[in-house]
């Protein structure tokens, strides 16, 4: 507050909480003012005493306060209370004789009278001082529970904590505690109430009321306790039998209730009763009459249920639950009747049962339902009624035997027959308490006979007007249709479904009538205003959704619930759940109400006026009778008068009084007893008078009463600031009580008609609903903020705490939403088509809208007076703006209260211009469809749709048009309609461009309009028109594209829409969305065609191009095709994969569309395995150059070439069985010269004819080197037929020669001719369109944009490059320098370079790398793996070699050719350096020297596709390639393997002595890890010797090139060297034969398995730089040491 004190100039508070006190309501009184030393905060009025909250949290106590000691019978002025400081003190409270208060912490203090234990002290009877008293909860973690208010009565106090629930503790009833013994000293929780949220409490002499917010969907659906609380026994239980089923909730927990001896005695009630087994059917009256209500005080023994008497129905609640405002009921005429009665039961005689029962079964329908069980009569009566003693001699209860079957299936054929209405407030979760039960039990009262003759649609409206006490008491009958209706599903449900009916009736409902409840009616479902709040409303805006719940002593009616009984636990008032309230008061023995609509409802004692509306007392709320449009905004009760604070016509509030008045002059304040209290008044209000005085006292923002003071608090209007307060809270409630009459008595009448849905027709029907919806909602919205305003009023009176302020979007955008549907009503014409049913309900002269609308103008038709009153919310937009600056001139303009001020009202406004615009242009729009031709009026009329231009002036013609044709252009926001006589076309402004046309003198002002399919040119009439329509057409574009309105700049030319296609071809009918470019699809977007194909991906000039995806729907087999690959002028092209619906996988490269290049295909069936997978060349879509087949099925593998889907050429074919076949192939089949060998090595050369098929001249050659030869005929392995000559060979011929002469390769395809399509792609990517003929600058610019490309469609993708990858990616960005004398720095740069360039398959070499290992494990993996291939595989595996290094001196063009040299010169003493290194006689070293000095030095490496590109292909390689190395090595391993287990038994000495190893050789001792330890060599010692070279050689079968494997053979011959120098000590140099022995004993005990694999491998793989070097030298060596191995011979 420090800005508004600055603002307020001279206040310093001390014009803030002045408080002013007086008695009565005659003219000549005149309140005194009470100085106090500072604001007063609030005020508590006890009967002749009370209490003081100023500012600071100090409290006063002034009055008769007979607890203090020093002054027993003065009268005190306002005294501190010291006890309380150091405490603040935030709440006060004052009973009939104590006080109470609560501190910052939630403390509570009490002190006062305590002999009832009201201040929660046992022990004292005085309490002098404030003293602290603790709420202990035993089921929170908290010690105590913080209090936020409390409420005193006479005998009993009430504390609501921070947690919303109420305690309570004193004496009776009115705790609401199930307490068997009084008092209470110690709080308690008040049970029923916990797991609610209670907003208020306040506390009569003897009753209590609760202020609760209704239970919303959240709080629902929560499941009820299923143990009491007192006797932990089931509350609920449930029998599920064949056809129905049986609920009872007939559980009952009996407190005693222990009356004081000097209180009421216990009476037995004599109330008059009706038994109701049908809301439909009339009451059984038992004809007997009451006592008047001063005699009558009740209180069951028997029966203490909490909800006990909530069924009982008066005229009163019927009246009550019908009651319109103040100004429209009359009740001058009521007056109250009983009628005398011998008979004193509370029940009806069995005579008068029998007589209902005998109605019953005449009126009973035809149709027959599912028998009703019910568990004795009693249980037709919820035991929340509780209103039927279970004792023995119940009359009612001797009937059961005779009638339970008759009423049960009454009960349920009566239900059957209810109305809608009545079956949505019955059956419903909503209503679980409602007052439907089938027993009502009549109240004390004294009209209570009236209601046996009142008509029953009286009191079946009254039913339907009830809400259940756990519902939302703003749910309209229709919205309850929302709700789950399914009884049949109560099992599965829980216990929960069980207690909302069980809670209600306790008997059978049928599944039949549930579903016939739930037919649907939507006359009025959309109009409520539960759920209309704005967001998080119910944390920072007043609750309107609330329920009064009262209890206690009801003896003048003051509990509300149309009777004078008493209630031990909380009821709810039912009659007040849908009317808003938001504060509740409570004097001795009456209670008020105020709702958000500033209406006051009050009822109970009236014997001094002081209800407000009548002289007898109430037993229901009752509107107070105020002059129309008073509006209360505040009330306090006292003893016996209620003091309201109201609106008035201007802006200082006014107070009336109602109540008793005091005598002038009779009082003295130190000298009033209590016995003076009879003669203390003198006469009483009718109604509420105006107090003449009020506008005397300045601001009022609160009023007080108690006993029979009456109190107020004040404020001084400096700067204008208070006034400007109450001016918006004021205008607030004005208009809510405004929205609320409309949608009263407008709005849901008219929702309500029956045929409103056929009149409206459909779309205005939908709008109308809308548009009352959002009425609803925010007229909801004005009601939570005039209650929050009046809230602030009545407190803090600070800017601080608006709303309005820190919440101003959710006002902006309720108004910004009513005002769009409130233009599209227009624009549809929605006001004409309401005019008719606004007649039919209103009649021709509508006085109430003309009433509502405030207009002067009485000639206003019906259409206007509508308009007037749906724009009626809009004119408060003003209203928000001129007050909120209003407020912000009483403030510095440099504060921040000032900016906070301003800046909302800059948007109230801003949003009032906005919305202003909006209108105007929905009026111009709907005046243009006014007069627009009907046909297509139907088409092209959208709620949205607006009109910018039309150019019905001519001003806007086609070129080129025809003399009599008709072009009409109209520009709507959304799109260009082009009309025709009779027909039209639209074109969606989203994808139109507008372009002007170049004048090039011809006197024509064209403009060039392009859509997706379609491009024209139009002419406008001048320069300036050709201007207008060019600007209008881009503003609305930009506008359609989400822009904003009103740019100055044209849409970008490139953007994103959906468009549908119209015209003949490719497209037609397909929906594009994505985006584009000048009219055509271009970028990324999806198309969608109606047969269902959907492509995902790029476009380019509005053709599938780039990468994406596509899915067709194959019919036949109802599944999809799916393409993912890349495109090209809409069609597949380049690689891709595609999955076809009949399991068959392509993966490869397309062309037009069609597979063409190198592609996979797998073929299978189902969901099994692919039976055969072809990978190979294909053009245009076959099977065409060289190609592997493996046929699954058969177990065969063809390795060769096609030709249009069929093997034709030279190929080779080998079998699971074993069988090798090479030669040639025609037409598929084996045709021609071949070879054949089986596994045996039979061969056979010669003719084929088909498959497997010999036929011509051949030769057959056995195992053993026999042979025949001559003429075949027959298939292999069927017993051919031979015709020819059987040869034995010559004793001098071997097999060996024989075998020879049949060389295998021959008759296939050669390694240059395999895999050329795969090679062309890689250089296709480099952009050569042969190998080696392209530019290398492009080439590297190609490589570039694929690695870009690549990683973009990857980041695109839900999958994730690894970090490693990525760092790949990123270093492969920089091109290296590819041109330039090659050095050796440069050679291992490029080595590098390769290797992570085939490590990444985004790499165009990457992907080539990728693709031949796929073919090459296709080609020689699985049934591939002959050992007949393995030639075929080598020479395969170099061709690979050489085509890669081809393309890589194609990169980097200055790298040697292979076998080339790199020569760099090196420095003369680093070659020193190096021949001093090496083990050379000095003699040799001299010599070497010299020639080094003589002659410049060159250090030469030889380049070698081997040793560059062997390293990144082999490891990818290795496993097919090295498995046919070792089955064509299988035997000789064998004999190997065999050798070295043998002789691996053998000791270490023992096999050095076998192997000729010289003793000088052998370690005597080996040193071991540990330090300065040596393992003696014993004659049994085995693995010990030369161990470290053993290890070294092992690591052979671990590395893949031969390179790598040659450089383990040199370590191994290093680690021996090693060995021996250690022994010997001294240098030594290795011979031959002194080597070899040593050499073979490592090899043996290295247990290689596949040596004879690894030295063919590394003999056909090395490079033959190194063969006669070093290496050669001990590969040669290893390579003697595996064949000696085999002829090894152990003696």
């Amino acid at each position: 507050m420090e800005s508004q004190r600055r603002g307020s100039g001279n206040d310093d508070g001390g014009g803030r909480g002045l408080l002013h006190i007086w008695k009565g309501y005659s003219y000549s009184v005149a309140p005194e003012k009470l100085l106090l030393p500072h604001s007063v905060l609030q005020v508590a009025l006890g009967r002749n005493h009370g209490a003081l909250l100023v500012e600071g949290g100090q409290v006063f106590t002034f009055g008769h306060c007979p607890w203090k000691q020093s002054q027993v019978a003065q009268f005190l002025a306002p005294t501190l209370e010291s006890a309380l400081s150091g405490q603040r003190v935030i709440a006060v409270a004052a009973g009939s004789f104590h006080s109470g208060a609560v501190t910052e912490d939630g403390g509570v203090h009490m002190w006062g009278d305590n002999t009832d234990g009201q201040c929660g002290l046992s022990g004292l009877s005085l309490v002098p001082n404030p003293t602290p008293i603790a709420l202990a909860d035993s089921d929170s973690s908290l010690s105590t529970v913080p209090v936020k208010e409390l409420a005193c009565g006479e005998q009993h106090t009430l504390a609501l904590s921070v947690q919303h629930e109420v305690w309570a503790w004193g004496s009776g009833c009115q705790l609401g505690l199930s307490a068997t013994v009084f008092p209470v000293s110690k709080p308690q929780k008040v049970e029923l109430l916990a797991g609610r949220c209670v907003l208020q409490v306040a506390c009569g002499a003897k009753h209590s009321l609760a202020l609760v917010r209704c239970l919303g969907p959240q709080d629902t659906q929560r499941p009820p306790a299923d143990k009491c609380g007192q006797c932990k026994q089931l509350l609920y239980t449930m029998m599920d039998k064949e056809d129905h089923v049986i609920i009872s909730d007939s559980h009952q927990c009996l407190p005693y209730l222990e009356q004081p001896e000097d209180d009421e005695k216990l009476k037995t009630p004599s109330t008059n009763s009706t038994l109701k087994l049908s809301p439909s059917e009339p009451a059984l009256s038992s004809k007997t009459s009451t006592p008047p209500p001063q005699s009558v005080s009740p209180v069951p023994v028997n029966n203490s249920d909490p909800t006990q008497f909530e069924n009982v129905e008066t005229q009163e609640s019927s009246l009550a639950a019908q009651e319109l405002p103040a100004s429209d009921f009359d009740l001058s005429d009521t007056k109250s009747s009983g009628a005398p009665s011998a008979k004193s039961s509370p029940y009806p005689d069995e005579q008068a049962v029998k007589e209902y029962l005998k109605k019953l079964s005449d009126s009973t329908q035809a149709e027959k339902t599912p028998k009703v069980t019910i568990g004795g009569l009693h249980t037709l009566l919820p035991s929340a009624a509780g209103l039927i003693s279970a004792s023995s001699n119940n009359p009612l209860n001797n009937l059961v035997a005779s009638c339970a079957s008759a009423v049960g299936e009454r009960v349920a054929s009566t239900y059957e027959a209810l109305s809608l209405k009545k079956m949505m407030n019955m059956y419903l979760p909503t209503g679980a308490l409602r007052s439907a039960g089938p027993v009502r039990q009549m109240a004390a009262d004294p009209r209570a006979g009236e209601n046996t003759t009142e008509p029953v649609r009286e009191e079946d409206s009254v039913q339907a007007k009830k809400s259940c006490s756990t519902g939302d008491i703003h749910e309209e009958e229709a919205e309850r249709l929302h709700r789950r209706l399914s009884l049949p599903g109560l099992l599965s449900q829980g216990r929960y479904a069980v207690h909302l009916l069980s809670s209600s009736y306790g008997l059978l409902l049928s599944p039949r009538l549930l579903r016939k409840g739930g037919r649907s009616k939507t006359d009025a479902a959309s109009f409520t205003s539960s759920g209309m709040a704005a967001p998080a409303d119910r944390e920072v805006l007043p609750c309107l959704q609330t329920e009064v719940w009262s209890w206690g002593h009801g003896e003048h009616g003051q509990l509300g619930h149309g009777d004078n009984l008493d209630r031990l636990q909380p009821l709810c008032i039912k009659s007040l759940n849908s009317k808003e309230v938001v504060r509740v008061g409570a004097g001795s023995h009456h209670s008020v109400a105020l709702t958000a609509q500033s209406q006051l409802f009050s009822w109970g004692s009236n014997s001094h006026g002081q209800l407000g509306h009548m002289e007898s007392p109430s037993t229901v709320p009752r509107l107070a009778k105020l002059s129309e449009g008073i509006r209360v905004w505040d009330v306090s009760a006292g003893e016996r008068h209620t003091l309201l604070l109201a609106d008035g016509d201007c802006i200082q509030p006014i107070i009336y009084y109602s109540g008793e008045q005091v005598k002038e002059g009779t009082r003295d304040h130190n000298k009033q007893e209590e016995g003076e209290e009879k003669d203390s008044f003198d006469g009483y209000t009718q109604q509420p008078v105006l107090l003449p005085f009020c506008m005397n006292l300045g601001f009022v923002s609160s009023v007080f009463a108690g006993g029979q003071q009456c109190m107020a608090l004040s404020d001084k209007n400096v700067m204008g600031f208070i006034a400007s307060l109450h001016e918006l809270a004021s205008a607030e409630r004005k208009f809510y009580s405004k929205l609320c009459s409309i949608k009263t008595h407008v709005i849901s009448p008219l929702l309500g008609l029956d045929s409103l849905s056929t009149t409206l027709g459909p779309v205005i029907f939908r709008l109308t609903r809308t548009l009352a919806s959002q009425f609803g909602h925010l007229c909801h919205l004005t009601g939570q903020h005039a209650v929050s305003l009046t809230v602030n009023l009545r407190r803090s009176r600070s800017i601080k705490s608006l709303f309005i302020l820190d919440h101003t979007e959710i006002f902006l955008d309720s108004y910004n939403e009513y005002s769009s549907t409130l233009d599209e009503f227009h624009v549809m014409g929605g006001y004409l088509t309401l005019t008719k049913p606004t007649l039919d309900l209103f009649g021709k002269s509508p006085e109430l809208l003309q009433k509502l609308t405030e207009c002067s103008e009485g000639n206003l038709s019906t259409t206007d007076l509508l308009v007037v009153l749906f724009c009626l919310p809009m004119l408060h937009l003003q209203e928000y703006g001129r007050l909120l600056l209003k407020l912000a001139t009483c403030f510095e303009v440099c504060s921040n209260d000032y900016q906070r001020l301003q800046d909302s009202c800059s948007k109230f406004e801003a949003l009032d211009l906005v919305l202003k615009k909006k209108r105007k242009e929905a009026e111009y729009t709907f005046l243009f469809w006014k007069g627009f031709p009907g046909k297509m009026t139907d088409s092209l009329r959208k709620a949205h749709r607006r009109l910018i231009c039309e150019s019905s002036n001519k001003a806007l013609t086609l070129q080129n048009a025809g003399r009599f044709s008709v072009n009409w252009f109209i520009l709507f926001n959304d799109a260009l309609v082009h009309a025709q006589f009779s027909t039209h076309h639209v074109f969606p402004l989203a994808t139109l461009w507008v372009e002007p046309v170049p004048e090039d003198n011809t006197g024509l002002y064209g403009l060039k309009l392009i859509t997706p399919e379609e491009m024209f040119t139009l002419l406008a009439s001048s320069a300036l028109e050709k201007a207008k329509w060019i600007r209008c057409i881009n503003q609305a574009v930009a506008q359609a594209l989400g822009l904003g309105e009103g740019q100055k700049f044209e849409p970008p030319i490139c953007r994103s829409s959906t468009y549908t296609f119209y015209k003949d071809g490719r497209l037609k009918e397909a929906t594009y969305e994505g985006r584009w470019l000048a009219g055509k699809p271009h970028g990324r977007g999806m198309i969608k065609w109606p047969d269902g194909r959907i492509y995902t991906g790029s476009f380019k000039n509005g053709q599938e191009d780039g990468f994406g995806e596509f899915v067709a729907p194959n019919k036949t087999l109802n599944k999809n095709d799916h393409y993912q690959g890349h495109w090209k002028d809409g069609k597949m092209h380049g690689v891709g994969t595609y999955r076809y619906a009949n399991t068959e996988v392509y993966e490869g490269s397309y062309q037009d569309g069609l597979r063409h290049g190198h592609g996979m295909l797998r073929s299978g069936k189902l969901n099994t395995s692919s039976p055969s997978v072809f990978i190979g060349q294909w053009v245009h879509d076959k099977k065409t150059g060289y190609g592997v087949f493996d046929d699954i099925t058969k177990g065969e593998k063809y390795i060769g070439m096609w030709q249009d889907n069929m093997r034709q050429g030279t190929g080779v074919v080998v079998t699971q069985f074993g069988l090798y076949y090479e030669g040639s192939f025609k037409d598929n089949k084996m045709m021609g010269n071949g070879i054949l060998l089986s596994e045996d090595d039979t061969t056979y050369e010669g003719e084929f004819s088909d498959d497997w098929t010999l036929n011509g001249k051949g030769v057959l050659t056995m195992a053993n080197g026999d042979y025949l030869e001559g003429s075949f005929s027959g298939e292999w392995g069927a017993g051919p037929k031979v015709t020819g000559s059987y040869f034995k060979p010559h004793l001098f011929e071997t097999d060996k020669d024989k075998i020879q002469s049949v060389k295998l390769g021959r008759l296939c395809v050669s390694a240059e001719e395999k895999w050329q399509a795969v090679f062309d792609e890689c250089w296709c990517q480099l952009g050569c369109e042969s190998p080696g003929q392209g530019d290398i600058r492009k080439a590297w610019d190609n490589i570039a944009v694929a690695l870009t490309t690549n990683r973009r469609h990857i980041l695109d993708s839900p999958e994730r490059l690894s970090r490693s990858h990525s760092r790949t990616l990123e270093s492969l960005e920089v091109i290296p320098q590819h041109v330039g004398l090659i050095t050796m720095e440069r050679y291992h740069t490029i080595h590098r370079y390769l290797m992570k360039a085939c490590d990444t398959p985004l790499h165009p070499l990457g992907r080539l790398v990728e693709a031949l290992v796929a073919v090459y494990r296709m080609t020689y993996v699985g049934v591939g793996a002959n050992r007949r291939l393995l030639p075929q595989a080598v020479i395969e595996l170099k061709s690979y070699l050489n085509r890669i290094f081809q393309v890589v001196r194609f990169l980097f063009p200055d790298l040697p050719e292979d076998g080339g040299i790199i020569r760099e010169p090196v420095d003369l003493q680093e070659k020193e350096s190096d021949v001093k290194g090496e083990r050379l006689s000095e003699q040799e070293a001299s010599k070497q020297n010299q020639t080094l000095k003589m002659e410049w030095s060159y250090r030469s490496h030889m380049v070698s596709s081997l040793a560059l590109l062997l390293p990144v292909l082999l490891p990818r390689l290795y496993p097919p390639l090295f498995t046919l190395y070792a089955l064509d090595k299988e035997r000789e391993d064998d004999v190997y393997w065999e050798c070295v287990l043998r002789l691996n038994k053998q000791p270490d000495l023992a096999l050095l002595a076998f192997l000729g190893v010289q003793q000088k050789f052998w370690p005597l001792s080996v040193s071991m890890p540990a330090p300065a330890e040596h393992l003696q060599v014993l004659s049994t010692t085995k693995d010990i010797c030369f161990a470290s070279a053993v290890e070294t050689l092992q690591q052979i079968s671990t590395t893949f090139t031969p390179s790598d494997k040659l450089h383990v053979i040199q370590l191994t011959f290093e680690e021996i060297t090693k060995e021996v120098q250690s022994l010997l000590k001294q240098d030594f140099l290795w011979s031959m034969d002194d080597l070899f022995p040593v050499f073979l004993y490592v090899v043996l005990r290295a247990r290689i398995r596949n040596l004879g694999s690894e030295v063919n491998l590394i003999e056909d793989l090395m490079d033959p730089c190194i063969q006669h070097g070093e290496h050669g030298i001990m590969f040669t060596t290893l390579k003697a040491c595996y064949y000696q191995i085999q002829h090894e011979r152990i003696t």
